[in-house]
């Protein structure tokens, strides 16, 4: 009998949930619903004896499988109190040996390195004894100064607790060496450094490079490395100072020697002979100072080359006479410039002693007309770009060798070639030292050099335009009239526009070639801002007041002249900006690759030569701004008053006593009237040939004339026009025509559209309307079914241009 727990269990494992209540049987009120209540209790009985008899099926296994529990748990007790036997028995007496061996061995380890120590300390101090000694016995009777350095140098590995130590005060003085190592340490420190300084000067004088550098290289030996450094840049700079006298004296002996770009050369050899002192002392100094030691003789070198290129400048400045120059530069009226922008009838009122007329001959060439030389302008803005690029080559020389990674040795070839144009530099981007944004020669070449060459380059350059401007001239020989041939090639600009942009490029090298940032943050958009100004201004001036194509006579043709300077103005802007571009394109990104003339080359410093580029591609794109509104607005004059006039007489000679109301044999009436020797067919194709006559006489004297391009969107602004003319004429035959007539239409209409899409075909998109017009007109009452079933369907492929109501308006244009 199981225990009442499992009864427990088992009763509520073997509880059913009943459908039917147990009160079911009582409450049925037919036989049916006792059996129902009936069936359903024997179902239950059978359900909870099935279980039931599953559940004492598993009672002997469990029964089992406790017991093995039970046996597992007696085994594990025993096992346990065995564990416990040997850890307090055996194991205790172990562990007490193992770690009484620990103690002692980790004693001994102190006591090792203890005597380890104590030996170091003897060792130390018995090498501190043999410096002592040797230092004073080698600055005795042998003076033996490179022994006594090197014993000093082996003294300064010794710690300065040993040797300022209890136990080195004791042992090494002797009766020979009564005091403490340290102080005699330092003693002989002090009298060999005065020594080596004495040795040094005396080298100096007599002129003993060997000498020179043999006590050199005892400086750091004696910890004297600062002083040593000092004496030596003390030293070169004198070099320094005496080549760059005497290169200044060579000017003295004949004032001729002072021209051209004399003091240019001047100060490349000063730079050029400081490069060649850090990068062939750099190895001493760097083998015996260290590393990075170089730097304090270049900061010393600095300071010598800010007073000789200061000299250099000051001296300059003074025999170029740079500062009146520049007060003429800029106090110059540009009167040219001025007087042509004032209304005409103020203009006229203002006239100029000695002003060139445009195009004036002789008088147009005189540059020096308001106190100013060009010539001597464009010279000193030679000599200042070969100064200005000098100090950017010298800049990048110290800025690599102050890294501290070394430039490459191809920086020194560069500098021994100095005056060559092309220079190959490091690729990696380099900083500006600090000693060279501190120097006194940075701030003067700032103040002697970029300032002024900034400013006379924009007065250069806007003098140039000017000049450009009264010397400009048309090109001549060009007529409208196809039966006359022009005389020259084309493209027909205006004379001002090839001088003007070969002074562009020419003053864009220049800026460039100086390699200096604030150079071309200054000098390019100065340029930007004359070409828009003044280049772009004047031609505007003249294609508004000079040259404007407006008839003389109200309702008549613009003439000739005017139209031919229209259309050669228009052709100078497109031939400028195509000059910029391809000028901009070549700096940026210049034929060879490897010429050493790319702009990362020209400017390595930081981000330059980005912010070069950026300003380079602003220039081209502000300048093409302006010149294409200009070109689009002239564009637009040159259709309203040429074009579109001319194009009136055209349509209407074509479409002369053109009925498309008639039949096949109302045309070979006419054809036999008129004694034609051409067949109805030709007759018929008399419109296209009218058109294609009247057209080309209209366009192409003006093809001929215009740059391509423009031409092209000029072609496009007619063609624009023509459609909405042909439609609106094809509009106006509506249900006028017949069948016949439809296909006529159809047939002239499209060859009117070949003959003006002839040689550019993207030109056919503009008479979209007209093609489809004539198209739904002529088509077979099948295909237009088929188009509206594919339109009702949502699978219509033809892009129609025409609105619904259109294309109903189209389809009912034939009379019936």
């Amino acid at each position: 009998m199981p225990p009442s727990g499992l009864q427990n269990g088992l009763s509520a494992h073997l509880h059913v949930e009943d459908p039917v209540s147990s009160n079911s049987v009582y409450e049925s009120s037919s036989l049916a619903s006792i059996r129902a209540s009936l069936a359903s209790l024997h179902s239950r009985d059978a359900a909870i004896s099935s279980r039931l008899q599953t559940l004492i099926a598993s009672q002997a296994d469990l029964s089992r499988e406790l017991g093995r529990l039970d046996l597992l748990r007696a085994h594990l007790g025993t096992q346990v109190v065995d564990t416990r036997k040997i850890s307090n028995g055996m194991l205790e007496s172990a562990a007490s040996t193992a770690s009484h061996l620990s103690s002692k061995v980790k004693a001994l380890d102190l006591e090792k390195k203890r005597v380890e120590e104590t030996l170091g300390v003897v060792e130390k101090v018995a090498e501190l004894k043999a410096c002592v000694q040797g230092v004073v016995g080698s600055m005795g009777a042998p003076q033996d100064w490179e022994a006594a350095a090197g014993y000093i140098a082996r003294s300064s590995k010794i710690p300065q607790s040993i040797v300022e130590g209890k136990f080195a005060a004791t042992v090494v003085p002797s009766v020979e060496i009564p005091d403490a190592p340290g102080v005699t340490i330092e003693s002989a420190k002090e009298s060999l450094c005065g020594l080596f300084l004495r040795e040094f000067d005396r080298a100096i004088e007599e002129g003993d490079g060997g000498k020179i550098t043999r006590f050199f290289k005892l400086f750091p030996l004696i910890g004297r490395e600062e002083t040593g450094l000092e004496v030596y840049g003390r030293y070169v700079c004198q070099g320094v100072a005496s080549r760059a006298r005497a290169n200044l004296k060579e000017g003295t002996k004949g004032r001729d020697s002072k021209d051209g770009f004399f003091y240019a050369n001047a100060l490349t050899k000063l730079f050029e002979h400081i490069a060649q002192i850090v990068e062939g002392h750099g190895g001493l100094v760097e083998r015996h100072y260290g590393v990075g030691r170089m730097v304090k003789v270049i900061e010393r070198l600095q300071v010598e080359a800010d007073v000789q290129g200061g000299i250099v400048l000051d001296t300059w400045g003074d025999e170029r006479n740079v500062d009146r120059r520049l007060k003429d530069v800029k106090s110059y009226p540009f009167s040219f410039l001025v007087q042509s922008f004032l209304p005409a009838q103020k203009s006229l009122g203002t006239t100029r002693t000695s002003s060139p007329a445009i195009g004036g001959g002789a008088n147009g060439r005189l540059s020096e007309d308001e106190g100013v030389d060009m010539k001597e302008v464009d010279g000193l803005l030679s000599e200042m770009a070969i100064m200005l690029g000098r100090w950017s080559l010298y800049s990048r020389f110290i800025g690599g060798k102050c890294r501290v990674s070394p430039p490459p040795a191809i920086l020194l070839q560069a500098i021994s070639k100095i005056t060559q144009d092309s220079t190959v530099y490091s690729k990696e981007p380099l900083q500006i030292p600090d000693l060279l944004i501190r120097s006194a020669l940075s701030r003067k070449v700032s103040a002697r050099l970029t300032t002024p060459f900034n400013d006379m380059t924009t007065f250069f350059f806007r003098r140039s335009v000017e000049k450009a401007f009264q010397l400009d001239e048309l090109p001549s020989g060009l007529t409208l009239n196809p039966s006359k041939p022009v005389e020259s090639s084309g493209p027909y600009i205006i004379s001002a526009v090839d001088d003007v942009m070969y002074i562009v490029n020419a003053v864009l090298q220049r800026s460039l070639s100086t390699s200096q940032r604030d150079v071309v943050s200054s000098v390019i958009p100065s340029i930007s801002r004359v070409l828009g100004s003044d280049f772009v201004g004047m031609i505007q001036r003249k294609m508004r007041d000079e040259s404007y194509p407006k008839p003389v006579v109200q309702g008549g043709l613009p003439p000739e002249d005017k139209i031919i300077a229209f259309i050669v103005l228009i052709n100078s802007l497109d031939v400028a900006n195509d000059y910029i571009s391809r000028i901009v394109t070549t700096r940026i990104q210049p034929p060879e690759p490897n010429s050493g003339s790319s702009l990362h080359d020209m400017f390595p410093f930081a981000q330059d030569a980005t912010f070069v580029t950026n300003a380079l591609k602003s220039l081209d794109s502000t300048f093409s701004s302006i010149t294409s509104e200009l070109i689009n607005e002239g564009l637009s004059a040159l259709f309203n008053n040429v074009i579109k006039l001319r194009l009136r007489p055209v349509l209407s000679e074509t479409f002369r006593d053109v009925d498309y109301s008639l039949s096949d044999e109302d045309l070979i009436e006419i054809a036999r009237q008129k004694d034609s020797e051409d067949d109805p067919e030709s007759l018929q194709d008399i419109v296209a040939r009218r058109f294609e006559h009247y057209w080309d006489a209209l366009m192409k004297p003006i093809q001929r004339l215009m740059t391509s391009r423009h031409f092209a969107n000029l072609l496009d602004l007619t063609a624009k026009h023509l459609a909405r003319v042909l439609e609106n004429r094809i509009w106006s035959h509506s249900r006028k025509i017949n069948a016949l007539g439809a296909i006529r239409m159809e047939r002239d209409f499209s060859r009117i559209v070949e003959i003006v899409a002839r040689g550019k075909y993207s030109v056919r998109d503009m008479f979209s309307k007209v093609t489809q017009i004539c198209m739904l007109v002529n088509m077979e009452d099948e295909e237009w079914d088929a188009l509206i079933e594919e339109e009702n369907d949502g699978n219509e492929e033809m892009a129609w241009v025409l609105s619904q109501d259109e294309r109903l308006k189209a389809r009912n244009m034939v009379k019936s």
